[in-house]
């Protein structure tokens, strides 16, 4: 049967609500991560922004600095612009690098109307026409200005990389070269010069925002996390004082309902002591008196006088164990030392062992003592040690050990038997039920309360090496 996460289970409801924490995580998460790259996305864009009015300031600059300082002055002197002569490229080169000194400009070139590189910071590139582009013969025709950033980083790169490495981001500028107009025709540009084209690099800058981005991304995850681990705690500790809870009605619902039985038993009980216990009673010591007569006498009848005295017996047991289930007396509290009293027990059973080819030991220490009935906790681990012994039947050994469960007195009893039906391993303490052949199904069940009216707890489980276990933890400190 699959897993339905909307079905509330009423023995913990807060399955439903665990699911939706996860999913609630999943939904801040992603919603941050996007938040994130939206903010990362505008700082970029705030970033693209700032350097191309910085470009296109460095721009303006370029094209003042060279119409003043050169082209005026070339002019002026030679009478045409020839930077084929080395004077003139000289004079040009040294206008441009006073003009772009300390600002990160990896790449300068000029091109004359003809698309061809008039100007570089590479000489090498001097002549060239296939380096300008769309965006440079636009400039040439239309006179329009451009900005374009390239990245040549990847998503990795992005995302991992701590460093980047100087040109990664670069942002460059198309800006046609123009002569400057006097104060009364302002308004108009001046003729088309040239056109102007720089690369500058950005990287630095760059990297600031993907720092930032990872900073984002990184706090949101942690402040996600903390509150998804805060929100699973209270959820989890809630879940367990449920839980306990929830265990704790279950067994208020079983002791009620045994009490209901306990009851209604001792009710039946009650009205049958009469007319079955006296005449059994009658019956029983008859048989006894008859057969100690024709034992006497060597009578025939005498093994059927024995079948009535032991069967009689045995009816008188039952009734007597129905009547210490239904009527438990209360417990007379004083100091019990365990030690006497399962040393008492083990040693009425020494004789029930042997038959069973079972040994008894006692491992309990002297003065390992406890409040309670000493009658009543008697017949509770006899009948423990009575069981386990007949468990064992065939050969076999039963051990009684002390221990410390959970800071409290405990008693274990172990022996090496087949050990319990782990599937019905809560019924063995309920009335009537049994796994033997004959027996009323009362025994643990008279022991399991005697052990609780004195706020003891009988634990029944199977041996990590095989065997029954029966641990009675008592309510004194170790």
């Amino acid at each position: 049967m699959k897993l339905n996460p909307f079905r509330v289970d009423p023995a913990h409801p807060f399955q439903l609500v665990k699911f939706l924490s996860i999913s609630t995580l999943v939904l801040i998460l992603g919603s941050s991560i996007l938040m994130s790259v939206f903010m990362t996305n505008y700082a970029k864009r705030a970033l693209l922004k700032k350097n191309t009015a910085f470009a296109q300031l460095l721009a303006e600059n370029l094209n003042h600095q060279i119409y003043r300082r050169f082209t005026l002055p070339v002019v002026l002197g030679f009478g045409r612009v020839e930077l084929k002569r080395k004077d003139q490229y000289e004079r040009l080169e040294q206008v441009i690098e006073s003009t772009i000194h300390s600002f990160h400009i990896l790449d300068l070139r000029i091109y004359d109307e003809q698309n061809e590189v008039a100007f570089s910071t590479d000489e090498a590139q001097v002549g060239n026409a296939e380096l300008g582009g769309a965006a440079v013969q636009t400039a040439i025709e239309k006179g329009i200005k451009s900005f374009e950033l390239q990245n040549s980083l990847s998503i990795w790169d992005v995302l991992l990389a701590f460093k980047l490495e100087p040109g990664d981001v670069v942002l460059r500028t198309v800006f046609p070269l123009r002569a400057e107009r006097d104060l009364r025709f302002r308004d108009q540009p001046g003729p088309l010069l040239g056109v102007l084209e720089l690369t500058q690099d950005i990287t630095s800058d760059y990297e600031t925002v993907l720092h930032l981005q990872r900073l984002i991304i990184l706090t949101t995850f942690l402040g996600s996390a903390a509150l998804y681990a805060l929100i699973f705690f209270l959820i989890r500790k809630a879940d367990r004082v449920l839980d306990e809870r929830f265990r704790d009605k279950d067994r208020l619902e079983k002791e009620l309902l045994q009490n209901e039985k306990l009851a209604s038993m001792g009710r039946m009980v009650a009205s049958i002591a009469h007319e079955i216990r006296n005449p059994l009673g009658i019956i029983r010591s008859s048989a006894e008196l008859l057969l100690k007569r024709e034992k006497v006498e060597n009578s025939p009848n005498a093994k059927m006088l024995e079948a009535i005295f032991h069967e009689s017996k045995r009816l008188s047991q039952t009734v007597n164990d129905f009547l210490d289930y239904a009527r438990p007396r209360q417990p007379a509290l004083e100091d019990v030392d365990l030690e006497k009293v399962v040393r008492h027990a083990v040693g009425f059973l020494t004789q029930e062992g042997q038959e069973h080819g079972v040994t008894v030991e006692s491992e309990l220490p002297a003065g390992y003592a406890v409040q309670g009935d000493r009658a009543l906790l008697y017949r509770g681990f006899y009948n423990l040690i009575s069981n386990a012994i007949q468990a064992c039947d065939g050969g076999g050994e039963v051990r009684i050990l002390s221990l410390c469960h959970e800071g409290q007195k405990a008693v274990l009893v172990r022996d090496t038997g087949p050990g319990f039906d782990a599937k019905q391993l809560d019924r063995y303490v309920e009335p009537f039920f049994t796994t033997k052949d004959t027996g009323t199904g009362l025994g643990l069940a008279i022991t399991s309360s005697i052990f609780q009216i004195h706020g003891a707890e009988m634990i029944l489980r199977n041996g990590s090496h095989g065997g029954a276990e029966a641990l009675v933890v008592f309510s004194e400190p170790c």
